[in-house]
């Protein structure tokens, strides 16, 4: 189990790190310019925020898996893991429109690879808490 932690770790700080092109991918100069000054800084705020707690949920898996696994606390804290992203699945379904990505190539293939991800961090997280 200790490999899929060091995998997960690995993924979540790659995953951090692509926030970085978000602005610039999205577009979000133009894309949020219509909204106020304090809706256009959440947006950044928040986007930091997230890409920080990803970074530092990696940087836990990769320095801590034994930990994780072996301890109660540890066994908590990949509970709470594996609810986070299990909800984070069922939005992937359920919070995004289908208009976003059936039809066009790109977006389904990363729709598809997103939704194995979260599958994959629910999976190993919840079976850290139950074994």
């Amino acid at each position: 189990m200790e490999i899929h932690f060091k995998i997960i770790g690995v993924l979540l700080i790659a995953l951090a790190l692509v926030h970085i092109v978000f602005p610039r991918y999205f577009n979000w100069d133009k894309e949020l310019k219509s909204l106020s000054l304090i809706n256009r800084q959440m947006m950044t705020v928040h986007t930091f925020f997230i890409a920080l707690t990803i970074l530092l949920i990696g940087l836990l898996c990769l320095t801590s898996s034994a930990e994780l696994i072996e301890t109660n606390l540890g066994k908590k804290i990949s509970l709470g893991l594996g609810l986070f992203w299990t909800v984070r699945l069922i939005i992937q379904f359920f919070g995004y429109s289908t208009d976003l990505w059936k039809g066009k190539k790109f977006e389904t293939f990363m729709h598809i690879i997103f939704s194995l991800l979260w599958t994959y961090l629910s999976i190993i997280f919840l079976t850290t808490y139950f074994n």
